[in-house]
């Protein structure tokens, strides 16, 4: 049977994230990782407070450093390879990465970049992101773009599924859209806990910042289909690079890559790495989809037991 594995994002990171990992997988997460960092990948993980975990250029290697041990686990047991792979923002360096597109040494320095400097674009001035209940696209859409007519910066950032878009801007602009968004169709405007307006173009500075990161290193075919969050269809060849860069300010359209595997004849999706929030994702984009969630070593044998009973 096809399936899909869909990798976290920023977000999914919590403290004790990997414990049962890093003596099983030390050569993924010791001294090769803190190499790479400049600083303990386990005490990160394990020992920080939350909120200097949570802090962007933290979360952001510490999760894909985790997720993609974790795959390795997983992959290490599968019988065959899934049908396609995605990530959500920070997941589709995982993805890559598991399909072998990129190493995981230049992955995970890349990405300890990309977090240095989405990190300093938030700090540049008050902005952030909230999620829209109980609206289109077309809606949020519209509302966004008479936001910036009036002089406004607001912009829509994450298709995440039917009903519920995320939006990224100001702080200004989230206080107004807190205020004004049941009246204008929207049910309800819940602002998240991240640093800054990703996926937007306040966050130009870091796209240049990745563009001169993905400069540096080699970028292969992958063993199976990855999907883009910009484009919402899988990667070709040379789009790989470029796409990684416009990840950083152009919109992640999950949900229209959760409907395209389906299309495609993928129903089932394997979520691998902290948390669960993409099997959610692909419960909701797509109806009746089957999931699987794998978020340390001691549910890769339950999940397995499980994909073979369905296939």
């Amino acid at each position: 049977m096809p399936f899909a594995v869909l990798f976290p994002g920023q977000g999914s990171q919590h403290t004790g994230m990997g414990a049962d990992l890093f003596d099983s997988r030390p050569d993924l997460l010791g001294a090769r990782a803190d190499d790479v960092l400049g600083w303990s990948l386990r005490d990160m993980c394990l020992r920080a407070p939350e909120e200097l975990l949570t802090r962007t250029e933290n979360a952001q290697p510490a999760l894909f450093a985790v997720s993609y041990a974790l795959w390795e686990e997983v992959r290490a047991r599968i019988p065959a390879l899934p049908a396609a792979a995605a990530g959500h923002s920070l997941g589709e360096y995982t993805a890559l990465a598991a399909t072998g597109a990129i190493d995981f040494d230049d992955a995970l320095a890349v990405v300890a970049q990309r977090g240095e400097a989405m990190g300093a674009a938030a700090d540049r001035e008050p902005s952030g992101m909230a999620a829209i209940i109980g609206a289109d696209v077309e809606l949020a859409e519209r509302v966004c773009s008479d936001r910036r007519s009036q002089g406004g910066r607001l912009f829509v950032a994450n298709l995440n599924g039917p009903g519920q878009v995320v939006v990224a801007g100001g702080a200004d602009d989230l206080t107004w859209l807190e205020t004004e968004g049941p009246n204008l169709g929207m049910r309800r405007v819940v602002r998240l806990k991240v640093a800054g307006a990703f996926h937007s173009p306040f966050m130009e500075t870091a796209a240049r910042a990745v563009e001169v990161a993905l400069s540096k290193i080699s970028v292969h075919l992958p063993a199976f289909p990855v999907w883009a969050n910009v484009t919402g269809r899988p990667f070709e060849s040379d789009q790989i690079s470029p796409l990684l860069v416009d990840q950083v300010v152009r919109p992640v359209r999950f949900a229209q890559t959760l409907e395209g595997m389906a299309a495609g004849g993928i129903d089932l999706f394997l979520h691998v790495g902290p948390g669960d929030v993409t099997a959610g994702l692909a419960r909701r984009a797509v109806p009746g989809a089957r999931t699987l969630a794998v978020s340390e070593v001691g549910a890769i044998g339950p999940a397995l037991e499980s994909l073979g009973s369905i296939g």
